[in-house]
């Protein structure tokens, strides 16, 4: 017999202090022990920017509110995500997320596999 797990809050992901972002994973590999997939919701503020990272896994993200700019480093691009939309990016695409707008923006990040630190591959700050 199968076990349905209840989720009643997520795992809070540490981020520096100087960083504008909360990330809370309500399934994965850090919050539920699932390897093959993670969900979860991000807040990021205005003027907010994360390194370039090249990941291990593809990564669905739907804007709930603000807009999000997803820079493919390798091809020299930013593709503006805003609210009501999604962006799909493929498994080892070198990107860079960041909200350089006023609200920031608020969006629920999907990986498969689950996102793990070392899977993000993120380059030094």
């Amino acid at each position: 017999m199968k076990i349905l797990q209840h989720i009643e809050y997520p795992t809070r992901f540490p981020v520096p202090d100087d960083q504008d972002l909360t990330i809370e994973e309500y399934v994965g590999a850090a919050s539920t022990g699932t390897p093959s997939v993670s969900i979860a919701r991000l807040h990021s503020g205005e003027g907010w920017s994360e390194p370039a990272q090249s990941p291990e896994f593809d990564e669905y993200t739907l804007v709930l509110s603000g807009e999000l700019h997803v820079e493919n480093i390798d091809e020299g691009t930013t593709t503006v995500v805003k609210a009501n939309q999604a962006i799909l990016v493929p498994k080892g695409v070198k990107i860079r997320y960041s909200t350089p707008g006023r609200e920031g923006a608020d969006y629920i990040a999907v990986c498969l596999p689950a996102f793990t630190m070392d899977a993000a591959h993120r380059e030094e700050a």
